[in-house]
C-alpha cells in the first residue's frame, strides 16, 4: 500500500515539471515545427534546400562549428591536464576562474573582441580579425575553453593513475604512457566534451551577429533576422525546423557519449598528470592571453575617456539615451529581477523533476530526463521565436506578461538543476532509506529530510548556474516584447554596441562590466558550495 501512494505521489509532482515544459517549450517548439511543415512552410522549406545562399548558410554553420570544437578540444587538453594534477583547492579557484568566460553573456564577449580588436589594430589593415570568421572562432574557444577543462578535468581527476605508473615502470616515456594508457581512458569525456563544444558552437548567435558582422550568417542569425528584420515568419519556422532537427541529433548524441563516460574513482594518492613545470607556465600563460586579454581591454575602456580615466561612463548608465526606452540601470535591474525569479522557477521545477527521474517509474524515467535536457541544448531563438507565434492568443497570450522573460530563463536553468542533483540522489546509499522507512518515515519525508537534504548542494550549484544563465540570456529576450520595464542588460548592450559613437560605446563597455561582475561573483560562489558535486559540468 505504501508503494502505491509513493508512485502516486510522484506522479503528482512529475505533473508540475511536465506542465511547464510542455506548455512553455514542447507547444512552443512544436509550434515552429508545425508552421516550418505545414502549407506555405513545406514549400519554404524545400525553397531553402534550392537556395544557394541558404546552402552556404548551413555550409558555414557546421564548418564552423567543426572548427571551432577542434580548436577548443586542442587548446583547452592541455589545461585539463594541469587542472586534474593540481590539489583540490587550486583546482576549484582555476575552475571558478576559466568558468566565468563560459557563463558570460555573448555580448559583453563580443563587445571585450571588439575592443580589443580596436585596442590592437587589428579591426582594419593588412592583418584584420574584426567582422571575420577568425572573430567568430577565437570567440568560441574563448566561450568554451571551461567546457573542455571541467568535463575532461573532472574524468582526469578520476582516473586511477597505477596503470600508468605501472606503463612508466616497464619502461615507456610519460608520452606513450599517455597516448597508450590515459587517452583511451579519457575518450568518452573527450567526446562527451567535444559533442557539447559543438552543439554551442552550432547554436552560436551573440558572437556571430556582432563578431561575424552583416555578411556572416549562421541558422541562428538568419532565424532572427527572417522573422525580426524582415518578418517573413514562414521562412524563419523553416529554417528552425532545420536548425531544430540537427540539434535533436546533437542533443541524442551527447547524451550517449554522456552515458559511456566511465565513473570516477577515488584514489589515496596522485601523481602529476601531464607536463613539466614550464609546460605549466605555458598553459597558463595561454589562458591568460586566451580569457584575460579581451576582458582587461573591455575593464581598461569602461574607464577610459580617451583623455584619461574616471567614472562617468559608469555615472552615465542612470542616464536615458536616445536609443534605450529606458537607463541601462534599469535593464539591469530588471535583469536582476529577472535572474531571481527565474533561479526561484528553475529550483522548483528541477527539484521536483529531480526526485521524478530517480524514483520515478522506469518507464517514464529516461524520457522524462530527455525532455528536461533538450532546453539546454535547444536554439535559444527557437524557443523565443515559438514563444511569439505559439504563446499569442487567448486563453494562452503570454507574449506580453512580464513573468515571460523570467520562464523563458528558467528553462535553460532547469537542465542545469536536474543535471547537479540527479548524480547526487543517485550516489545515496538505499541502506539509508530502508533505515528510515525501519524507523517508521514515510516516503515523503524520506525524501524530504534525506534525498532533497542531501541533494540541496546540487540545487544550490544549479541555481547558481541558472542565476548566472539568466543574467546573460540574450537569444529568447530579443523575440519578446521590448517595453522600458522589460529591458534587459543584455539587450540593451546590444543597442549600444551597435550604435556608433564613443560615450554610447563606453557606456556600453560599463555596463559589460557591471554584468561580468555579477556572473563572476555567480560563479565562485557556485564553486564554493560544490563539494561532492565535482563530477556535474
Amino acid at each position: 500500500m505504501r508503494a502505491r501512494k509513493n508512485i502516486g505521489g510522484l506522479d503528482a509532482l512529475m505533473l508540475i515539471p511536465a506542465v511547464f515544459i510542455g506548455l512553455f517549450f514542447l507547444f512552443p517548439v512544436g509550434t515552429v515545427v508545425g508552421r516550418g511543415l505545414a502549407g506555405d512552410g513545406l514549400d519554404a522549406v524545400i525553397d531553402l534546400a534550392r537556395s544557394q545562399r541558404q546552402r552556404d548558410v548551413l555550409r558555414f554553420t557546421f564548418w564552423q562549428a567543426v572548427v571551432s570544437t577542434v580548436l577548443t578540444v586542442v587548446i583547452a587538453l592541455p589545461a585539463a591536464a594541469t587542472v586534474a594534477g593540481l590539489s583540490s583547492r587550486a583546482r576549484r579557484v582555476v575552475r571558478s576562474i576559466v568558468t566565468v568566460p563560459f557563463v558570460l553573456p555573448t555580448v559583453v564577449v563580443a563587445g571585450a573582441f571588439d575592443e580589443l580588436f580596436l585596442a590592437t589594430g587589428l579591426d582594419a589593415g593588412a592583418v584584420r580579425l574584426r567582422h571575420t570568421v577568425w572573430a567568430i572562432l577565437i570567440a568560441h574557444v574563448f566561450f568554451n575553453y571551461a567546457v573542455v577543462v571541467r568535463v575532461v578535468g573532472t574524468a582526469w581527476v578520476g582516473l586511477d593513475c597505477r596503470q600508468a605508473e605501472a606503463a612508466r615502470v616497464l619502461g615507456a616515456t610519460r608520452w606513450q604512457a599517455w597516448k597508450e594508457v590515459t587517452l583511451p581512458r579519457l575518450r568518452p569525456a573527450i567526446a562527451s566534451a567535444s559533442a557539447i563544444v559543438f552543439l554551442f558552437s552550432f547554436t552560436s548567435f551573440g558572437v556571430v551577429l556582432i563578431l561575424g558582422g552583416p555578411r556572416r550568417a549562421t541558422l541562428e542569425t538568419e532565424i532572427y533576422r527572417y522573422a525580426v528584420s524582415r518578418t517573413d515568419l514562414t521562412t524563419a519556422a523553416a529554417l528552425a525546423v532545420v536548425q531544430l532537427t540537427t540539434v535533436l541529433g546533437l542533443v541524442a548524441i551527447s547524451t550517449w557519449l554522456e552515458r559511456r563516460r566511465p565513473a570516477t574513482t577515488r584514489v589515496a594518492r596522485r601523481t602529476r598528470t601531464l607536463g613539466s613545470r614550464a609546460g605549466r607556465r605555458v598553459n597558463g600563460l595561454v589562458a591568460i592571453a586566451l580569457l584575460g586579454g579581451p576582458l582587461a581591454v573591455l575593464v581598461e575602456r569602461s574607464f577610459s575617456t580617451g583623455t584619461g580615466y574616471d567614472l562617468s561612463h559608469y555615472e552615465a548608465l542612470g542616464t536615458r539615451v536616445r536609443q534605450l526606452p529606458a537607463p541601462a540601470t534599469t535593464a539591469l535591474w530588471n535583469s536582476l529581477q529577472h535572474a531571481v525569479m527565474a533561479t526561484a522557477i528553475a529550483l522548483v521545477i528541477g527539484v521536483l523533476a529531480s526526485v521524478v527521474v530517480v524514483h520515478g517509474r522506469s518507464s517514464l524515467r529516461r524520457f522524462f530526463d530527455l525532455g528536461l535536457t533538450l532546453p539546454l541544448g535547444t536554439s535559444a531563438v527557437t524557443v523565443g521565436f515559438g514563444i511569439l507565434i505559439a504563446l499569442d492568443e487567448p486563453p494562452i497570450d503570454f507574449r506580453t506578461r512580464w513573468w515571460i522573460i523570467p520562464v523563458a530563463h528558467a528553462l535553460v536553468g532547469v537542465p542545469f538543476v536536474v543535471r547537479t542533483m540527479v548524480p547526487l540522489l543517485r550516489s545515496i546509499d538505499p541502506s539509508i532509506r530502508e533505515a528510515a522507512a525501519v524507523l517508521g518515515a514515510s516516503p515523503s519525508r524520506v525524501r524530504r529530510e534525506i534525498d532533497l537534504a542531501i541533494g540541496a548542494r546540487g540545487a544550490l550549484v544549479g541555481g547558481g548556474f541558472a542565476f548566472a544563465v539568466s543574467l546573460g540570456e540574450f537569444g529568447a529576450t530579443s523575440f519578446l516584447p521590448r517595453r522600458p520595464d522589460d529591458l534587459t542588460a543584455p539587450v540593451a548592450l546590444f543597442r549600444l554596441l551597435s550604435t556608433p559613437g564613443d560615450l554610447l560605446r563606453g557606456q556600453a563597455m560599463a555596463l559589460a562590466v557591471v554584468l561580468m561582475v555579477l556572473v563572476a561573483v555567480s560563479v565562485f560562489v557556485i564553486e564554493s558550495s560544490r563539494g561532492t558535486t565535482e563530477g556535474a559540468l
